[in-house]
């Protein structure tokens, strides 16, 4: 009887032990799994706001570049112009970037890209930068 026990006891302890290091295996590959997670959604945070601010500064360049061009002209149509230029500028100063989650900045960036549109076909200039892009990526220093 006692060597029936003795013999359930080592059964016991071998059926414990692959439990136990199946958990302490869960356990170790799901912190791993989130500390992966949490670094490769940081890089692609990082990476879509550097977009992000890119696009809102270009739009901002833009604006002050082509607003110093136009303002001091006697033409009415300019004035029209420098209306939509300061427009789109105080949409620019005013787009909520502080919460990335936010619907509102899905919105913003709406509303700017459709000024932006508005603006360069006031000014008679085109939408499309990719030439500029292209050019500017392919440079190496």
């Amino acid at each position: 009887m006692a060597l029936e026990t003795h013999d359930n006891d080592i059964f016991d302890c071998i059926l414990m032990a692959d439990e136990k290091f199946r958990g302490e295996g869960y356990q170790e590959g799901f912190e791993k799994g989130t500390y992966q997670g949490l670094q490769t959604g940081r890089k692609h945070g990082a990476s879509h706001g550097a977009k992000l601010s890119t696009e809102i500064s270009f739009y901002h360049g833009f604006v002050v570049t082509w607003k110093c061009l136009l303002q001091h002209g006697p033409d009415p149509k300019l004035r029209k112009r420098v209306k939509a230029l300061e427009s789109f500028l105080y949409l620019i100063q005013n787009c909520s970037c502080d919460d990335p989650q936010s619907a509102k900045l899905q919105e913003d960036m709406a509303k700017l890209r459709c000024k932006f549109k508005q603006v360069c076909s006031m000014l008679s200039i085109q939408t499309d930068f990719k030439d500029y892009t292209k050019t500017s990526q392919a440079a190496s220093f």
